[in-house]
């Protein structure tokens, strides 16, 4: 299978440089948490509305010793049927190595109460960031599942984020995103973007977003959960 062979060469590069990161970072051995409640006009998920267009509240507590971290996330959903809640929980390493920081871990979906069988997913995650010049930070991320509905799944994202000058109390930047989405098996193949501004301030945080997929209607089941469309999100971090 096409994908197999894709995510055997991205294991391999993935464990190449694990071995080289965890050899060169050194561990900051101090330990944090945050808690965060969000607000969102819309819960969009890889392009796909999670809510049937609709706001809801989110909420995440994390915790980090050194370069390990771990942390649960939910959300309020709206499949249409039972699935009123999602629940996420995730975990993984953050080693550096020179100017590039990396995010190796898992994340498994849960959502209680659901009535299809077998839903819960589990995704490993691969990422690298990094400056690629004065205030312009440039990403890439690969989500591979192993076992969804007995099949596999493998997801590519990138992202940009450009910080702007302080402006008045805030802290701006504007930011962007394309990932594509290959489940080969089921002939699921599509591509979503976002673009958004992000302000900041103390422990308050404000999103603008627009979001977009190549989906047509017909591939979708819907003519608006997969459209464009543009979402604001307020969240607060404590302590």
């Amino acid at each position: 299978m096409a994908v197999s062979r894709r995510v055997a060469s991205f294991v391999r590069a993935a464990g190449f440089a694990l071995l080289s990161v965890t050899g060169s970072a050194v561990a900051d051995d101090k330990f944090s948490w945050s808690v965060t409640g969000t607000g969102t006009s819309d819960y969009v998920f890889r392009g796909m509305s999670q809510t049937d267009n609709d706001p809801t509240v989110q909420g995440s507590v994390d915790a980090a010793y050194g370069m390990f971290y771990a942390g649960i996330w939910a959300s309020g959903l709206d499949f249409g049927d039972d699935a009123d809640i999602e629940v996420d929980y995730y975990a993984g390493i953050t080693p550096t190595w020179g100017p590039l920081s990396f995010d190796l871990g898992f994340i498994y979906y849960d959502y209680p109460g659901y009535s299809v069988d077998d839903f819960e997913i589990l995704e490993l995650k691969a990422g690298v960031s990094g400056e690629v010049q004065k205030g312009l930070t440039a990403g890439a991320t690969v989500y591979y599942s192993p076992d969804y509905n007995d099949t596999e799944y493998v997801v590519y994202e990138g992202s940009l984020e450009y910080a702007l000058p302080q402006f008045h109390v805030f802290s701006p930047s504007v930011s962007g995103g394309i990932g594509h989405y290959d489940w080969e098996s089921a002939g699921t193949d599509y591509t979503y973007w976002n673009a958004g501004l992000g302000l900041a301030v103390d422990k308050l945080s404000f999103d603008f977003r627009y979001w977009d997929t190549d989906l047509t209607d017909a591939e979708c089941g819907s003519t608006t959960l997969c459209s464009e469309k543009f979402v604001f999100t307020v969240g607060i971090t404590l302590p």
